[in-house]
């Protein structure tokens, strides 16, 4: 895998990327909240799009990884502009996003920001919106009050931190409310089996796009992270035909 690299961000702080050139579009991975570019479906990614030299970008949002900054103070529109710079730096031509979780909801923002540059949207278990659907009454108010809400955390023992920071800027960024203006072609999937963002997410997600090539597959026993082997498999199979179509319509 490419060394570990850094760009000084439009916050000033440091985001670690790898970055792979190669034929386009780029492929770009957003990881989920509290992920970083270290796990299974990024990895697999970066190293199938190199071994057939194509250009992948991964990255760490500030606060996670091994980026700098604390994770208390990222919002959904700083990671979007660091995002975007990192794109603008490295890459020339168009991009396909492939957001997980959360990542699904920030692609969503990049690709309205990236305009032309768009060609294609990959989300695994996208979860736009989570704020709202995903946050209880009681947890709204303290948010809004300024307390951080902790969760327990189905993938470790330290509890998952929302903080009022993040919540109050996400308010901002809903899009499941109205038409998303995008025309390009979307893949999306998502395990039946997901206990954290449900699988009616991402149908409301392909309704709400204004793209007439949305592909929703929803996975047989697949959880949230939807990393099993034949999952990534999946995945790579789904980018694959993607980028052919992207090429047969050319």
């Amino acid at each position: 895998m490419a060394s570990l690299t850094y760009h000084t961000g439009p916050n000033g702080r440091k985001i670690a990327f790898r970055h792979a050139p190669g034929e386009g579009p780029a492929l770009v991975f957003l990881p989920g909240y509290m992920s970083d570019m270290s796990g299974s479906k990024a990895s697999a990614l970066f190293d199938a799009a190199t071994s057939s030299g194509r250009a992948c970008l991964l990255l760490d949002y500030s606060g996670c990884g091994a980026s700098e900054g604390e994770f208390a103070t990222g919002t959904l529109t700083r990671w979007r502009d660091e995002v975007l710079a990192l794109i603008h730096a490295r890459i020339n031509g168009q991009v396909i996003l492939v957001g997980s979780s959360m990542g699904g909801w920030l692609m969503l923002l990049v690709g309205l920001a990236l305009g032309d540059r768009l060609a294609g949207l990959v989300g695994i278990a996208p979860a736009p919106d989570f704020t709202q659907w995903g946050v209880a009454e009681q947890e709204k108010a303290r948010l809004l009050a300024g307390e951080t809400v902790r969760r327990e955390n189905a993938y470790g023992s330290e509890p998952t931190p929302i903080h009022a920071e993040f919540w109050q800027d996400a308010q901002e960024h809903c899009v499941l409310g109205s038409a998303i203006p995008l025309d390009c072609p979307v893949r999306l999937l998502h395990g039946k089996g997901d206990t954290e963002v449900p699988p009616e997410i991402s149908l409301r997600l392909s309704a709400a796009l204004r793209s007439t090539d949305v592909q929703v597959t929803l996975v047989k026993g697949g959880d949230h992270r939807l990393s099993r082997a034949g999952d990534i498999a999946l995945l790579l199979r789904t980018v694959d035909a993607l980028v052919t179509t992207l090429k047969e319509a050319d």
